[in-house]
C-alpha cells in the first residue's frame, strides 16, 4: 500500500539548493556520465580536465535557439566532472549541449571555444539526422542535439544468446543497404524495422550472427563530393565518421524522427535473437567524424582536445586512421569512455558482440608508438559486463601496424584473418607456390593462432571493404571513377580474376566460369577451420560493378538487389547447403588445430592431405591441387574436399577408407545445377569409390560414410 501523499518522505537528492537561470538544480552525481533521470528532474554530468568552465545549454526540442543556459557553479566541480542536476525539465521533449571554456591554444593541445555548443559524448540519443537524406539546415549552430533516453524497453526473457564462436556463421551487412532497394518490398525500407522483416531469409540462408556496419550515429551528409559522371552528391554511406558513440543512428530507424530510434533497434535484435541470430557491431574507436585541425568541432575537440586526441608535440593530430585524426584510446580517461560505451550496448541493447575497425590503433601509446601490453584491450578482455561478448579485431591500421597473428588476445579477441583472404583468393585464381600456405589457412591458420585455437581466425573472402564476390571474378581492376576521386581511392591488391572479360559480358563461357568461381570461394569458405564470414549478397552474386570502396555510394552499386534472389537462385541453393553442411559436420567447427594423429574411432588421421594420388600432396610451387580429409571424434563420417584451381581436369586417387564406409558425393563445383550440391544427407554414392575426376577450376567435396547411414 503507497503512502498518502501528504505523508511521504522526498529523497534528500531530491530537494534542489541552489537556483540558476531561474532553474532550481544542486549538485549532481559524478557518475554516471551523460544524461540520466532522477527523482524530480534530470542529472547532467561531463568531463573536461581543462575547461575552466562549463555551461549546461537547453533548448525546447527542435528550436533554433536556446531556452536556457545554466552554468555550472564552480562548486558542483568534483575533480575534472562537472555534474548538476536540473529540477523540472520535461526531458521528454528536450534537447541539450554544453559550452565549454577554456584556453585555446592548439600548440599544448587545447582548442577551448565558449561560442560553440557541443555534444555530450555519453548522450544516449542524438536528433538533428532524423531522416536519411534529408538536407540539414546549416544555419544552425548547434547540428547534433544530445537527448534524455529514457531505459523502459520490455525485454521479455531477451537475452544474449552465446553461440559458441566455432559455430558461428557470421554475415557481415548494412542496415539501409540491406533493405533500402525498391525490390525488397519492406514496409519501411532502409530502416532497422526494414531488416527485421527479412529475418526469415536470414534463418533459412542459416546464418545465425550478423555484423552491422557502424550504427552508431553518424552525419551521411558530411561528404562534400559528388558523382563526376551524375553531378549526384555523394555520402557517407558506411558511416564510419562517428558522431556519437552511445547513440543509434536515428536515420536507420523509421521511427527517427520521433526519437524512437532506440527501442526500434532493440526490438530488431530481441526478434533476432528469437530466430537464434546474433547481432555484432562494427565499432570505430579509431578515429572521430571531428577529423584533423581544418574539421569541425562537434565533442571531443570543444571538451578536452588534449585527452581524447592523439597529438604531435606541435598539436596537430596523429593520423593513423587515414582520416584526420586518431583516438587516444590508451589515455585512461578514454579507456574508460570506450568501457562504458561497450558496456552500454551490451547492458542496455543486448549486443552479443563487436569488430573493431582498425583495431591496432587500440594497442598504440598516446604518442602513437604500438604497445607490448596494451591496457585497453586487456581492459576489454576482462571486462565483467563484456566477459561473454565477441571480440573481433581488424588487426592492422592506417599507419601500417599489421598483427594479424600478432594481436594481443588474453584469451579473447578473434581476428578478421587477412591472410585467410589473401591465400585464398591467390589461389582461386591459380597463381602458382600457394598451395602450401592454402594448407595452413584451411586448418584454422595455425601458424598465426597455435596457442588461441582455430575461432581466434575470422575467415572471408570479400567484406564491405573491397571487391564483393562476383566482382572478385569479374574485374582485373577497380573502377571506383563514380567516387570521384579520379579512381585512387581504394585498394590496388585486390587478386582477382575477371575469368576473361571485364565487367559485364554475354559470353556464356565466362559467365559459366565465374559462377564456379564463385562457387569454389564459397566451397573452400565453409569447408575451412575457422569462423567464417559471408559479405551480405555474396549468396546472390552482388555486384558493384567493379567498384572496391562503396563507401559513398547510397544508391544500387551498394544496395541489396533483392530480385537477385530469384535471378541468382542457383547461387543461393548452393550457399544455403553449404553452410548446412557444414553444421552438420563438427570437424570442420573444431577448435583445435589439426595435428595428423590417428582418431581412434576410424584409424584415419584428424587431417591428411592428398593430391591426384591418395596420401601424397603436391607441394611443388606449380602444383594448383590440394586435396584435404578430416575425421572427427565422435562421427563416424569423413569430409573429403578436393580443390583445383588449375585450368586442366585431373584424375583423383581417392584414399581407401575403413569400415565398410563409402565415399559420397556431396558438392561439385565442375557439375551442372542441380547436380553441383546436395542436401546433406542425402549425397549420393560413388559407384567407382576410388577414382573422381575433377574439372577443371573445381572443388569437389565427398563424405565417406556408410552406405544406408541416415546421418
Amino acid at each position: 500500500m503507497s503512502e498518502p501523499a501528504s505523508e511521504q518522505v522526498l529523497r534528500v537528492d531530491a530537494y534542489p539548493t541552489h537556483e540558476v537561470g531561474g532553474y532550481r538544480v544542486r549538485a549532481g552525481k559524478p557518475f554516471p556520465f551523460g544524461a540520466n533521470v532522477v527523482p524530480g528532474g534530470v542529472s547532467f554530468s561531463v568531463f573536461s580536465d581543462q575547461a575552466t568552465s562549463m555551461t549546461l545549454v537547453i533548448y525546447k526540442r527542435g528550436e533554433p535557439e536556446p531556452t536556457a543556459e545554466l552554468e555550472f557553479p564552480q562548486e558542483f566541480r568534483t575533480g575534472s566532472v562537472f555534474a548538476m542536476t536540473v529540477f523540472g525539465l520535461d526531458h521528454e521533449n528536450i534537447e541539450y549541449g554544453y559550452r565549454a571554456d577554456g584556453p585555446y591554444d592548439p600548440v599544448t593541445g587545447h582548442r577551448f571555444d565558449a561560442r560553440q555548443v557541443l555534444s555530450d559524448p555519453y548522450a544516449r540519443l542524438i536528433a538533428g539526422r532524423d531522416v536519411w537524406g534529408v538536407e540539414p539546415d546549416r544555419s544552425r549552430g548547434y547540428q547534433y542535439r544530445s537527448r534524455v533516453c529514457l531505459q523502459d524497453f520490455d525485454w521479455g526473457d531477451d537475452t544474449p544468446l552465446g553461440i559458441p564462436a566455432e559455430d558461428l556463421v557470421v554475415y557481415e551487412t548494412h542496415v539501409r543497404g540491406f533493405t533500402r532497394h525498391p525490390s525488397s518490398q519492406v514496409t519501411a525500407p532502409g530502416t532497422f524495422a526494414g531488416l527485421r522483416e527479412k529475418i526469415p531469409y536470414l534463418k533459412e540462408l542459416g546464418i545465425n550472427c550478423i555484423e552491422l556496419l557502424p550504427v552508431f550515429e553518424f552525419d551521411e551528409s558530411d561528404n562534400p563530393r559528388t558523382n563526376p559522371e551524375t553531378g549526384e552528391q555523394l555520402f557517407d554511406y558506411w558511416g564510419y565518421n562517428t558522431v556519437s558513440f552511445f547513440a543509434p543512428k536515428a536515420g536507420y530507424a523509421a521511427t527517427g524522427r520521433y526519437g524512437m530510434q532506440g527501442d526500434e533497434f532493440r526490438t530488431l535484435i530481441k526478434d533476432l535473437h528469437a530466430a537464434g541470430i546474433e547481432v555484432i557491431l562494427d565499432v570505430v574507436f579509431n578515429h572521430t567524424a571531428e577529423g584533423n585541425e581544418q574539421g569541425p568541432t562537434i565533442s571531443f575537440k570543444g571538451l578536452d582536445n588534449a585527452t581524447y586526441y592523439m597529438l604531435t608535440p606541435e598539436g596537430y593530430y596523429f593520423n593513423f586512421s587515414g582520416t584526420g585524426n586518431t583516438v587516444n584510446c590508451n589515455h585512461p580517461v578514454v579507456r574508460n569512455f570506450v568501457l562504458d560505451c561497450l558496456r552500454h550496448w551490451v547492458a542496455d541493447y543486448h549486443i552479443d558482440g563487436f569488430r573493431f575497425d582498425l583495431a591496432a590503433i587500440l594497442g598504440r601509446s598516446p604518442d602513437g608508438t604500438p604497445l607490448p601490453n596494451p591496457p585497453l584491450l586487456e581492459l576489454l578482455a576482462y571486462d565483467p559486463v563484456l566477459r561473454h561478448t565477441k571480440l573481433i579485431a581488424e588487426a592492422w591500421d592506417a599507419g601500417g601496424l599489421y598483427e594479424v597473428g600478432n594481436f594481443p588476445a588474453y584469451g579473447r579477441w578473434a581476428e578478421w584473418n587477412g591472410k585467410y583472404r589473401d591465400t585464398v583468393r591467390s589461389f582461386l585464381k591459380g597463381d602458382p607456390g600457394v598451395t602450401g600456405e592454402l594448407a595452413t589457412r584451411l586448418a584454422g591458420s595455425p601458424d598465426l593462432y597455435s596457442s588461441r585455437g582455430t575461432s581466434a581466425s575470422v575467415n572471408f573472402l570479400t567484406a564491405h571493404d573491397g571487391f564483393s564476390l562476383a566482382d572478385l571474378v569479374s574485374y582485373n581492376d577497380k573502377h571506383n571513377e563514380a567516387n570521384g576521386e579520379g579512381n585512387n581511392d581504394g585498394g590496388n591488391d585486390n587478386a582477382s580474376w575477371n575469368c576473361g572479360a571485364e565487367g559485364p559480358t554475354d559470353d556464356p563461357e565466362v559467365g559459366a566460369l565465374r559462377l564456379r568461381q564463385m562457387k569454389n570461394a564459397l566451397a573452400i569458405l565453409f569447408t575451412s577451420q575457422g569462423i567464417p564470414m559471408l559479405l551480405s549478397g555474396d549468396e546472390v552474386a552482388r555486384t558493384q560493378q567493379g567498384n572496391n570502396n562503396t563507401y559513398c555510394q547510397d544508391n544500387e552499386l551498394s544496395w541489396f538487389d533483392w530480385s537477385q534472389v530469384d535471378e541468382n537462385s542457383e547461387l543461393l541453393r548452393f550457399t544455403r547447403e553449404m553452410i548446412a553442411f557444414r553444421k552438420r559436420h563438427r570437424e570442420l567447427r573444431s577448435t583445435s588445430h589439426p595435428t595428423g594423429q590417428l582418431r581412434d574411432t576410424l584409424g584415419l588421421p584428424d587431417i591428411s592431405w592428398h593430391g591426384e594420388r591418395a596420401w601424397q600432396p603436391d607441394w611443388s610451387a606449380e602444383s594448383r591441387l590440394l586435396a584435404v580429409a578430416r575425421c572427427g571424434t565422435g562421427d563416424d563420417d569423413v569430409v573429403y574436399a578436393a580443390m583445383n584451381s588449375h585450368w586442366e581436369a585431373h584424375d583423383l586417387e581417392l584414399p581407401a577408407l575403413p569400415g565398410g564406409r563409402s565415399w559420397h558425393l556431396f558438392a561439385d563445383t565442375g557439375a551442372e545445377a542441380p547436380h553441383d550440391i546436395r542436401t546433406p544427407g542425402a549425397e549420393l554414392e560413388l559407384e567407382n569409390a576410388g577414382k573422381y575426376l575433377i574439372g577443371p577450376r573445381s572443388v569437389v567435396i565427398l563424405v565417406g560414410r556408410t552406405p544406408d547411414t541416415e546421418l
